[in-house]
């Protein structure tokens, strides 16, 4: 079963799509299979695979208003084993439309759980907003990636999108995990970029990723392309940056598989020993019970 990853913020500007692209594509380069999910309506993500919105039939829109088949809003790129499910701009009006739709914030769950078998790694942009999209898409995922741009602004927003992330935590989506925190157009000759990691670092700790995403002009000039930057350069900083970054979710998501089986045997030896100590016992009582009547009728004999 894939994981489905989130990427959100309602600050605009930090890196999200720019993130899920070239995140979703470094993926795909080791082997992963991807489905990205373009759930802004600016539709970003999908020109910045290569998806001519003009021409696509089936959207993000359709399979949530028009309950189209979601296997045909999906489409190939140029990357191997990543696939893209694109926006429109149509998807500005969706949120009114769903205001009626039964269970409207888990229409994106159900509409995921469909073919979420088939991919290892689902990621899903998100607009940078806190409407009713943006919950669908955070109802659905299993763990959230917030990017965090290394400005004074972006720390101010961070606390409005963990109120949300535990509001759908607590009604909706109990399972929902913080994947990390991204800092993204860091500059290390910048004193605020530094001050502003460490205090992320110094609050969020262990939830912060090694990898950082550093200020790069290839990373900028590959969307106007419609490539992530490993085909547009992939000896730039930018193309390195979400390599590791990719390296380190495929690693950090590996351990806690092991952890989860690692756990599942440890129940079963442990179901395995309480029933050899039942067993035991039962035999015990058994064997107390024949020794406690050998006892009683030898005594009889003695007796008489």
């Amino acid at each position: 079963m894939g994981k489905i990853i989130a990427l959100a913020n309602q600050k605009g500007g930090v890196g999200k799509t720019t993130t899920t692209i070239n995140l979703a594509a470094s993926l795909a380069t080791f082997e992963k299979t991807v489905l990205v999910v373009d759930a802004d309506p600016q539709a970003n993500a999908s020109s910045g695979l290569g998806v001519d919105i003009k021409e696509i039939d089936c959207s993000l829109y359709e399979c949530i208003i028009d309950h189209a088949d979601v296997h045909d809003a999906v489409y190939t790129t140029d990357i191997n084993g990543l696939d893209v499910i694109p926006s429109h701009i149509d998807l500005v009006g969706a949120e009114i439309e769903m205001l009626n739709l039964k269970n409207r914030e888990r229409v994106i769950k159900n509409m995921l759980d469909q073919i979420r078998d088939d991919y290892d790694y689902i990621l899903i942009d998100c607009s940078p907003s806190l409407g009713l999209i943006t919950v669908n898409a955070l109802t659905a995922a299993d763990s959230v990636i917030i990017p965090v741009q290394c400005e004074y602004f972006a720390l101010e927003g961070i606390t409005k999108l963990l109120n949300t992330i535990k509001i759908i935590k607590s009604k909706l989506n109990p399972a929902l995990e913080i994947e990390g925190f991204l800092l993204t157009m860091y500059d290390s000759r910048l004193r605020l970029a530094n001050q502003i990691y460490d205090e992320v670092k110094r609050h969020f700790q262990e939830l912060v990723f090694k990898t950082v995403i550093q200020r790069n002009v290839k990373l900028s000039e590959s969307p106007s392309h419609g490539l992530p930057v490993i085909l547009y350069d992939a000896d730039s900083a930018g193309s390195k940056n979400h390599l590791a970054l990719a390296k380190e979710i495929i690693n950090k998501n590996e351990k806690r598989v092991n952890k989860q089986d690692d756990g599942s045997t440890q129940e079963i030896q442990q179901k395995r020993i309480r029933t050899r100590t039942r067993r035991d016992r039962r035999r015990t009582r058994t064997r107390r019970s024949y020794r406690h009547r050998w006892c009683a009728h030898a005594r009889y004999v003695h007796n008489q």
